[in-house]
């Protein structure tokens, strides 16, 4: 597969087995659920001034972040949850650092990495193809018509899908995990997380037993790594 509408396109077992997919049967319907939570960010009231100071908080500027990758991804998610006066952007809940962990650290299935990342070339080729530019360098109509058009393909429906579900986890998951700096998201959602919160060395995948997420992965393996 080399684009988003490549026809022998098939959705993964990964993917399929993702409670949010499983849980909405239409893809759309996801996609504009998705839509309808990031549209409250411009009718809810404002955000308290503690939120607010938040986000202006700045995030440690990696390496990594620079990289085409992760430029063009944090252009994705800044345009699905864009700045706000009234709620979180994508920035303030620190999504690109939760995606980077999500990729880098946490259990993730190798075919869902490889995706995320493939998706990022097939995006800047359809936006060359379209309006020979890259998608970090378009205007906020333009991306939104590039993000349309791909979404129209199953391939691309899927991608958008599963960088939206990384934003709600961002939003709401313990800071320990790269998002959600100081409960700025449950804030703003006027929710409240459960207790005890993890520390580094006690996240899911750090505990005894865990192992990262691989097609390739033996049975012998994931035997001698329940017995560390």
């Amino acid at each position: 597969m080399n684009y988003f509408f490549d026809k022998r396109y098939k959705t993964p077992q990964w993917l399929q087995e993702k409670s949010w997919y499983k849980n909405n049967k239409s893809r759309r319907a996801f996609l504009k659920s998705a839509a309808g939570v990031i549209a409250i960010t411009s009718t809810t009231t404002s955000l308290p001034s503690s939120a607010v100071a938040l986000s202006k908080t700045s995030i440690k500027n990696n390496q990594w972040r620079i990289t085409p990758l992760w430029k063009t991804l944090n252009a994705v998610l800044d345009h699905l949850l864009p700045k706000s006066s009234t709620g979180p952007s994508a920035q303030d809940i620190h999504a690109l650092q939760y995606l980077h962990n999500v990729v880098t650290l946490q259990p993730t299935s190798e075919a869902e990495i490889t995706f995320i990342k493939k998706g990022v070339g097939w995006l800047n080729g359809y936006s060359q193809s379209q309006l020979n530019k890259l998608f970090i360098d378009l205007n906020t109509v333009q991306k939104e018509t590039i993000l349309r058009g791909i979404s129209k393909s199953q391939a691309g429906e899927n991608w958008i899908s599963t960088l939206l579900s990384y934003i709600f986890e961002a939003m709401l998951t313990p800071e320990i995990y790269g998002g959600n700096p100081e409960h700025i998201g449950e804030k703003w959602l006027n929710h409240q997380a459960g207790f005890p919160l993890p520390k580094a060395g006690t996240r899911y995948y750090e505990l005894p037993g865990a192992y990262r997420i691989s097609e390739k992965i033996t049975p012998q393996k994931i035997k001698r790594n329940s017995k560390a």
